[in-house]
């Protein structure tokens, strides 16, 4: 299934204007990246999903076709930013490797982690439920795979993509094995 660009120009739209952090996640509500807007949410995350001068899209650390969530962290002044930033990374780069290229610095011990102020979904449950299906997700994803190696092999050879790459592969080994447990229980020796 096609991007429905129609749903996704309306749910941005929905986002804060502020300056501050938001997160991209996937299809599954995971959080795949970590960012930072000095000019706005609503238009730094515009960016990222028209590919419009978006480092992260051009590097192919991200794939546009998975992002289905934004999370929203408004901030009142730029300096609470960076530090926001650091917090939510390492609090989410724990559960899943974050496909961001640098990391940012680790937060003092004992913050707290802030709610979103706005969790917007920018995929419609139609695209959803297609895109996640394994047997769609995975093939995407390995070809995604392929583009960020040919571009860190001819284009890009930084730890920054490096990084990006190795969460990718985690990413696409546990997409791997869902397509696997739908095949049932049987084992291929067994015929």
């Amino acid at each position: 299934m096609a991007i429905d660009f129609a749903f996704r120009r309306r749910a941005v739209r929905s986002l804060t204007s502020k300056i501050g952090v938001y997160v991209l996640c996937d299809l599954d509500k995971v959080p795949i990246y970590v960012g930072q807007s000095t000019d706005g949410i609503r238009s730094r995350v515009a960016r990222h999903l028209t590919s419009a001068r978006s480092d992260i899209i051009a590097n192919r650390q991200i794939d546009v076709w998975e992002i289905a969530w934004v999370l929203a962290y408004p901030v009142e002044n730029k300096a609470e930013i960076t530090p926001l930033e650091g917090l939510l990374f390492h609090h989410f780069n724990v559960q899943s490797p974050l496909m961001n290229g640098s990391i940012p610095a680790a937060p003092a011990k004992g913050v707290e982690i802030p709610q979103p102020t706005q969790t917007i979904q920018v995929m419609s449950e139609e695209e959803i439920a297609d895109k996640i299906d394994p047997s769609q997700r995975l093939p995407r994803q390995a070809g995604h795979y392929t583009q960020i190696v040919g571009h860190f092999l001819t284009v890009k050879n930084s730890p920054q993509v490096a990084r990006a790459m190795d969460a990718h592969f985690k990413r696409l080994a546990s997409y791997h094995a869902e397509l696997l447990g739908l095949a049932g229980d049987s084992d291929p020796g067994d015929e």
